[in-house]
């Protein structure tokens, strides 16, 4: 069984995948009397397919017991979906181009600052936290079709990710 290692989350590394969400880089809109900082075009949201509809949720997700047994990935032909930490605590993501092929596959720290909005049919695994309950505000697909595929690993491809919680990998 290998072991995937972790690198940190970064728009560059990530967009193969899809887009990193966060406010580093961008420049704020002075809105509400100067009150308040808008951050637009942070995601390209793109669920439309099929006569989709934008769907936003909160999901609260439970830590994984060490090391987190990757074992199913899964892809949303029809939509994007994007994950947004409400607690700032870091997190993890996995993602990969082929299921298949275990050298696709690439594993990131993000911080409790960051979200991702994973492009559509792009593999992820399923929400991966650091801290029990862990709060996301989620903007996916919702509509008509089957927005799920999902791929589980036989023996030969699973993988194994060890968060190191001393360096926040």
């Amino acid at each position: 069984m290998a072991t995937l290692s972790i690198e940190p989350l970064t728009k560059q590394a990530f967009a193969p995948f899809g887009d990193v969400v966060e406010t580093e880089g961008a420049i704020p809109l002075s809105i509400n009397q100067g009150y308040a900082s808008r951050f637009n075009e942070l995601a390209n949201i793109d669920v439309a397919a099929e006569g989709g509809q934008v769907n936003i949720s909160w999901f609260v997700a439970s830590v994984r017991p060490a090391p987190v047994a990757i074992r199913l990935m899964e892809r949303h032909p029809l939509g994007s979906q994007l994950f947004m930490p409400l607690n700032g605590v870091d997190w993890l993501v996995v993602v990969c181009m082929d299921p298949r092929n275990a050298a696709s596959y690439r594993a990131f720290a993000a911080t409790g600052h960051q979200g991702v909005n994973y492009a559509r049919n792009c593999w992820h695994h399923p929400l991966l936290v650091r801290k029990e309950a862990s709060p996301f505000l989620v903007v996916d697909r919702k509509g008509e079709g089957n927005n799920l595929e999902e791929y589980w690993l036989d023996e030969t491809m699973q993988l194994d990710l060890m968060p190191d919680h001393r360096s926040g990998a």
